[in-house]
């Protein structure tokens, strides 16, 4: 079956959080689900993403304590999205062009799930070290 569209390759549904989540609880998430990163929404309305690194660069480094801050303080809102109809190789210049690594997937303002580099990866390049990385199992 040929893969075409962001739907064929999309996480969904996704692991979201409140704005008002602290970065404890959003870590302990990630942690527990195997995942870099979380989207901040408001139902089912995107307000963000938080990554691992977020995390760390922007509370833990500056002397922070991830208990006492939430998703919402240092989430990025200036995302780029996708649809679901999107095709893969649009995908990949929308990351491109944005340098990012994740692309929220947002149906008629709705957040209906996540691709990730390593998702196209597989399906663009799938002999490729981050296709074999991204499939591998995570450490723990």
């Amino acid at each position: 079956m040929a893969t075409n569209s962001i739907s064929d390759v999309m996480t969904a549904p996704v692991r979201t959080v409140a704005p008002a989540t602290s970065l404890r609880e959003v870590a302990e998430i990630m942690r527990d689900s195997d995942l870099g990163d979380v989207l901040v929404a408001e139902e089912d309305r995107l307000v963000g993403i938080v990554t691992d690194r977020d995390v760390i660069v922007r509370c833990v480094a500056q002397g922070g304590d991830p208990a006492d801050h939430t998703a919402g303080e240092i989430c990025s809102s200036e995302m780029v999205t996708v649809t679901p109809r999107s095709d893969i190789r649009e995908a990949v210049n929308t990351m491109r062009q944005g340098a990012v690594r994740r692309l929220p997937v947002v149906d008629g303002g709705r957040l209906v799930g996540v691709v990730t580099m390593g998702d196209l990866a597989r399906v663009v390049d799938g002999g490729s070290a981050l296709a074999d990385v991204s499939s591998a199992s995570p450490n723990r």
